[in-house]
């Protein structure tokens, strides 16, 4: 059936996180403190390793730009999360719902293509160590970053222009607390069979392809480590733990959400907050609690903070 150029909705209603007064009132505490760490963490790794000359090395360049993603990513739902738990009518603009989907999947794409990178990053790091400077040269760092952002973009592409053809012509109201496709598509007057399977196949098998790529490159890596002396090993597995504790907290969620048909469970909105939220809060603190070399280099931007105030 072909689909009509019409669209009779100007707005989608946010039904948000809950309906419940106070517990909104205690999410908003809750989430504004969240995102304040997101900001503040994430902010605080990019200035230490732009200012570090000991923090040169491809991981942390990588690292800096994963902080960049986070900030941007939680930026595109967060604050109009929290701002939506506090008022009774939760709307948004068409044209701010779809830029929101776009943004959506532009920046969580994008990390999922770093995290990609920096996986790839240790293990040239830990098997092949003697050449670990020629492969992972500054040049190719810098390709690597951009090939992220690209390929960010191209998906966050498709999945903008496959919502941007359907027709909505009412209701208009969201079950979740952003704009996401699955939900969209439940809203369209006509037939999205063949956009959900694109759907699915552009974010479901990119997510949990991802995933299965990372997992055999991180047992590459353990497997690696019986050469390594224990005092070695031991460093690598801290690094290799951080990432892939963030794969599996950024993944997990992912995976449960687009890969399946296209329908909504009451479950996706709390699912959501960790690849949108949790992620991104945690990050700075998993890689700096657990890597000795950002909180020498956080030290060190803290002394010289200190001793130039003083001036």
């Amino acid at each position: 059936m072909p689909m009509e150029n019409t669209n009779n909705v100007t707005e989608f209603i946010l039904y948000g996180l809950t309906q419940d007064r106070t517990l909104a009132k205690l999410c908003f505490l809750v989430f504004l403190v969240f995102y304040a760490a997101i900001i503040l963490g994430n902010l605080l790794i990019i200035i230490t390793i732009r200012t570090s000359e000991q923090l040169n090395s491809p991981m942390y360049f990588f690292l800096s730009y994963l902080s960049f993603v986070d900030i941007s990513y939680s930026t595109v739902s967060a604050p109009k999360l929290i701002h939506d738990l506090l008022i009774e009518k939760k709307t948004i603009s068409f044209l701010g719902c779809i830029a929101q989907l776009f943004g959506t999947h532009f920046f969580g794409c994008t990390e999922i293509f770093l995290l990609m990178v920096m996986a790839y990053d240790r293990c040239i790091a830990i098997c092949k160590p003697l050449h670990y400077r020629s492969i992972v040269s500054r040049h190719v760092c810098v390709c690597l970053v951009a090939a992220s952002w690209l390929g960010g973009f191209v998906h966050s592409s498709v999945q903008t222009l496959l919502v941007l053809q359907l027709p909505f012509c009412g209701p208009n109201g969201i079950d979740h607390y952003f704009c996401d496709v699955h939900p969209l598509l439940e809203l369209a007057c006509t037939d999205t069979y063949i956009i959900s399977v694109s759907v699915f196949v552009s974010s479901g098998v990119i997510s949990l392809g991802c995933f299965v790529v990372l997992a055999v490159s991180y047992a590459v890596i353990l497997v690696s480590l019986r050469t390594y002396s224990p005092k070695g090993r031991l460093k690598a597995l801290y690094t290799c733990s951080s990432h892939i504790t963030i794969v599996v907290l950024f993944f997990g969620p992912c995976i449960f959400i687009y890969m399946r048909p296209s329908t909504t469970f009451p479950a996706d909105k709390v699912v959501s907050v960790f690849y949108t939220i949790i992620t991104p809060m945690l990050n700075p603190f998993i890689y700096t609690l657990r890597n000795q070399e950002v909180k020498t280099g956080m030290k060190k931007l803290w002394s010289r903070t200190v001793k130039s105030s003083e001036k």
